[in-house]
């Protein structure tokens, strides 16, 4: 397909949003969204009036002299895009296009209202700031990584910490489902990981529809929805210590597992929902990628990628992000050290010389329930791993 000065080009329905520094431009055929800068969309613009790629040249070198414009490059990278469905009246192939999802739209919008508007937000941040100040104030009620093991047995302290975990994490879901369906927008939820932990991700994707403002709120709502459980197991451990020791031993596995989690979230080298808040907040997209780029210069295990440019004026912010990247692997390198290692030399160290006490011990038994579950875990975390290989 060859592109000329002369070409005409028909684009596929496309609707475009002001955000706070360029513009989110949506193909509403695909549900795909890129970000584009001013002189873009007037490009765009001009080619649905039906001009020829060199008048919008000329037009565009006028109005925008101190930048440079190539529209036959430009027509190309639409192309690329799949955002052209014809030149000069002759169609363009794309890619199949999947079925938008409707995932999750049985939740009434009214239901997502009355967990996120603008009375409950500032509940859940108020939550968050007295969570913090329990932690400072009563520095016993920080988590400790024996508070996993409540039994003698291996297998019933994984079993019941998994078990902990996975409804906190279906509950942190839910949070980001019930957001976005207070919009009335769809989403779905995929399995993936972050280090060697399986996650689920809910799709936020139809996000970009709304207000820079309102995808906030969509970030945050599954670490709401934490810190308003975590809120209640401090309150309960603070002020109830003659509480059931059985029912402390839960709270204190709902406190650890959510204080890691939190911890995890302020590891901006990896995709957490705190990292898309703050490439919300600041409009600079692709941070990871442009920050990997410049810390590629200084940091040698760390992996650049060419496929992303910054625009004008986003190297202060890629520099503050490189600043969180360090900070991150440093939290990482903390959990490591004072929570995941210690807890597993503790509990590899008081199961494994068990496969040595014969088939008649209990703890024998254990010992192999416990080292499967390992081997499930690990399966889990390599089949997220390959998944995600094979979508890049």
């Amino acid at each position: 397909m060859n592109v000329s000065p002369q070409s005409q080009l028909t684009l596929y329905p496309l609707t475009i949003r002001k955000d706070k520094r360029h513009y989110i431009v949506e193909q509403t055929t695909s549900g795909d969204y890129f970000e584009m800068p001013e002189i873009c969309i007037e490009a765009i613009h001009r080619i649905n009036k039906g001009d020829t790629l060199g008048e919008i040249e000329v037009v565009l070198k006028k109005n925008f002299p101190n930048e440079k414009v190539d529209m036959i490059d430009f027509a190309e990278q639409l192309i690329e895009l799949e955002l052209v469905q014809e030149v000069d009246g002759e169609s363009i192939q794309i890619s199949e296009v999947d079925s938008p999802s409707n995932g999750f739209e049985t939740i009434p919008v009214r239901v997502g209202r009355f967990f996120f508007n603008s009375i409950t937000n500032k509940i859940y941040v108020s939550l968050i700031i007295m969570n913090i100040f329990y932690f400072i104030f009563n520095p016993k009620l920080l988590p400790q990584y024996e508070d996993v093991f409540l039994f003698d047995s291996m297998t019933f302290n994984i079993l019941l910490f998994m078990g902990a975990s996975l409804i906190l994490i279906l509950i942190h879901e839910l949070g980001h489902i019930l957001a976005i369906r207070s919009h009335g927008l769809p989403t779905k939820v995929n399995i993936g990981h972050r280090l060697f932990l399986v996650v689920f991700e809910t799709d936020l994707t139809p996000a970009w529809k709304l207000d820079r403002k309102e995808r906030n709120v969509l970030y945050l709502a599954g670490i709401y929805f934490e810190q308003f459980i975590l809120f209640i197991a401090l309150t309960i451990k603070n002020f109830s210590p003659d509480t059931n020791p059985f029912l402390l031993g839960i709270i204190g596995i709902v406190i650890l597992d959510i204080f890691i989690k939190f911890i995890y979230q302020c590891c901006f080298y990896m995709k957490t929902d705190m990292y898309y808040l703050f490439e919300n907040i600041t409009g600079c997209y692709n941070l990871m990628e442009n920050g990997r780029k410049r810390l590629s210069r200084w940091v040698p295990f760390v992996k650049a990628s060419n496929e992303t440019e910054p625009f004008d004026g986003e190297e202060k912010v890629i520099r503050l992000y490189s600043i969180f990247y360090i900070c991150g692997i440093a939290l990482t390198t903390i959990l490591f050290v004072f929570y995941f290692i210690p807890q597993m030399i503790y509990a590899y160290a008081n199961t494994l010389p068990e496969l040595l006490s014969g088939f008649k011990n209990p703890a024998f038994w254990d010992a192999i329930v416990f080292l499967g579950q390992s081997v499930l875990v690990f399966s889990l975390l390599l089949y997220s791993w390959k998944r995600k290989e094979g979508k890049s």
